[in-house]
């Protein structure tokens, strides 16, 4: 890396960025598919697939990460990306309102703005990591993946709250008012967050170090036994990860007997655990000394088990009734998340920043795209396997521990695949100190 690290201020400009995604990625995936489903009656199925349409466009992340590898520079692709997704968020909104009145042309219309989100989010995120990944001192970097995802689940959180209170009482007019303002804003904090940030921190990377032939460049990464085998372990985890999504709620009012306003509490309390989680892995990052990579490949194994146990706590808990301290274990779960997610995170910006800033956008495209599969196939296969396993088993709690059970073998696997990629094939690119020899080792 050539030029002086990011600094703290400059981390949290790019955090800004995050915090804008997920800003108006929440409006798309959350706010649309309320409105759909409810205000304007329509089946579930067509906003489901259309947010799964939007995961799917994102295993693009490979190329748009090679691209930004190319060109030198990563804020062009930022803004690009984000320029992209907003416009995408206002055409997906206009459709959804027209979808009552032209459902043809508001179907294609949705098609092709869920395109663009997802298109969006793979060129903005992927150059976002990749900048990151080579702009940030290796002992920084468990703190900056806590800081950019704690500000993009604020950024969530806001726009949740606010546009919700700007909604009501509904009316497609608020709808599109309140989404052509988020989209604005978003767009414009983009610009005011990267602008010249890359200047004098991340040098342009001299073309002639990057294969200019996608194709080529994908390969020479995929041959990488050790990119390969974090690409594994970045789906299995998170698709471990992403499984609860659709569950944990439905688990607290089917089980407990929750209300919609407590089972809706009990999510905050999961956020809150994670929060928590997040917060402790980036301050013990920063503070960590000696093999740093030895502790990170720690750390996210422990998450892996950690989460784990949560959730055959929560399995325990529907067979005990009542009496469990059911909220406490849904923070235990939340908290163990947060660990593992950003020791996983700072693990892949390590790992993007090996050799050199030549192809940091690349690898992370490729785990982002593992990750965006993973999210994709994640939300569906827990609540299908919980109907699947609903229509096995005559009790609700059997159903709901068995999908619990299963996912945390998922978390216990994907700790066995970092146990296996193992530290110290990994210490040299923490350290940022040398390049690693990635053909030593066996493949995945």
């Amino acid at each position: 890396m050539s030029g002086r690290p990011l600094g703290w201020f400059g981390i949290v400009r790019l955090g800004l960025v995050q915090a804008a995604i997920g800003s108006v990625v929440v409006l798309t995936t959350s706010t649309l598919n309320r409105v759909m489903a409810v205000e304007y009656a329509l089946p579930v199925s067509i906003p489901a697939a259309l947010v799964a349409w939007h995961y799917a466009v994102q295993l693009s992340r490979p190329r748009w990460g090679h691209g930004s590898d190319v060109g030198g520079a990563r804020t062009p692709w930022i803004v690009m990306g984000m320029g992209v997704l907003a416009l995408g968020a206002l055409i997906a909104t206009n459709a959804a309102v027209a979808m009552t009145d032209a459902p043809v042309l508001a179907g294609i219309a949705s098609v092709i703005a869920y395109a663009m989100i997802g298109g969006g989010v793979a060129a903005a995120g992927t150059s976002l990591l990749a900048l990151l990944a080579t702009a940030v001192a290796p002992e920084r970097r468990p703190a900056a993946a806590a800081i950019t995802w704690i500000m993009m689940i604020v950024g969530i959180v806001l726009t949740a709250g606010i546009s919700g209170q700007l909604l009501d009482p509904f009316s497609p007019q608020r709808l599109i008012f309140v989404a052509s303002g988020i989209a604005v804003i978003a767009f414009v904090l983009t610009l005011i967050a990267v602008r010249g940030i890359e200047r004098g921190v991340a040098r342009s990377v001299p073309s002639e170090t990057v294969p200019a032939d996608f194709r080529t460049a994908l390969a020479s990464v995929w041959n990488e036994p050790v990119a390969r085998q974090f690409t594994v372990f970045v789906f299995v985890s998170m698709l471990a990860y992403s499984a609860q999504d659709l569950i944990l709620e439905p688990y607290a009012g089917l089980v407990f007997g929750y209300t919609l306003g407590q089972s809706t509490s009990l999510a905050g309390v999961q956020h809150g655990g994670v929060l928590v989680g997040m917060v402790l892995v980036g301050i013990a990052g920063s503070l960590l000394r000696g093999d740093r990579a030895v502790w990170m490949t720690r750390i996210t194994e422990f998450g892996c088990v950690a989460s784990a146990l949560a959730l055959a706590a929560l399995a325990l808990a529907g067979q005990t009734g009542p009496a469990w301290p059911l909220k406490s274990t849904v923070f235990a779960l939340g908290f163990a998340n947060g660990v593992f997610a950003v020791s996983a995170i700072a693990m892949m910006m390590s790992l993007a920043g090996a050799g050199g800033e030549a192809r940091s956008g690349l690898k992370m495209g490729v785990w982002g795209a593992a990750q965006a599969m993973a999210f994709g196939l994640g939300g569906f296969a827990g609540a299908a396997g919980l109907d699947l396993m609903r229509r096995l088993v005559d009790a609700t709690p059997d159903a709901f521990a068995t999908v619990f059970i299963l996912e945390g073998i998922l978390f216990v696997f994907a700790a066995a695949l970092m146990l296996r990629l193992g530290a110290r094939k990994v210490v040299a690119t923490a350290d940022g100190s040398a390049p690693l020899n990635f053909n030593s080792g066996g493949s995945a």
